[in-house]
């Protein structure tokens, strides 16, 4: 059998060997680094206006922002096929929804809407609240707090993605013709795992 090569991977090579050179280097720089440095400068100005060493939700607040082009980026300029990349987009977006509730702290308002305002007397009037008042008051923290640590759990569930052993064992149980028929990969995943998502 005789092997032959493409001209047009001759041409991938003198491509690739080109990049290579000092002055291609030198006006990638000027071509490309410095205006996406200048570009990622203005898209994260607010959040680097902000920013300070001290507490995770700045960290928080730099992470959403880049999620937020990187979903967009994936949504409407990406190649993936849709069905798994609606499903990362899905995934980044909820994200964003909870480092959002994360850094605007609004568990107490959202527990609030499910059991009512929290009740009581305010601090200028000389009165104790009342024992129901008490009780309603303790199940909106509760179920503030409950809330709040569920999305923490989750934030860090949807990051890490699923077990990949999970899929290798479905892998093993399918027929042949099951392998052959289905994609069992656009089936088992879920869109979760930061580590997918790229395009």
């Amino acid at each position: 059998m005789e092997i032959k090569f493409a001209d047009s991977f001759w041409k991938s090579l003198k491509v690739m060997a080109r990049h290579q050179t000092w002055w291609y280097k030198t006006y990638e720089v000027f071509r490309y680094k410095i205006p996406m440095f200048f570009e990622n400068v203005w898209y994260f100005r607010k959040v680097l206006w902000r920013f300070r060493s001290w507490d995770y939700t700045f960290n928080l607040m730099m992470l959403s922002k880049s999620l937020e082009k990187t979903a967009h980026t994936l949504e409407f300029h990406g190649f993936e096929i849709e069905e798994t990349k609606n499903k990362k987009v899905e995934k980044i977006k909820r994200v964003i929804e909870i480092i959002n509730s994360l850094n605007e702290s609004n568990y107490i308002t959202r527990a609030e809407e499910q059991l009512g305002e929290l009740r009581g007397v305010e601090f200028w009037e000389d009165k104790e609240d009342t024992p129901e008042d008490k009780e309603h008051n303790k199940k909106v923290f509760d179920l503030s707090s409950k809330m709040e640590e569920d999305e923490w759990s989750e934030l860090f569930v949807i990051l890490k993605g699923q077990n990949h052993q999970d899929y290798a064992k479905l892998m093993d149980n399918a027929t042949e013709e099951e392998k052959m028929k289905t994609d069992l990969w656009n089936k088992w995943f879920d869109g979760s795992g930061m580590k997918h998502w790229w395009d």
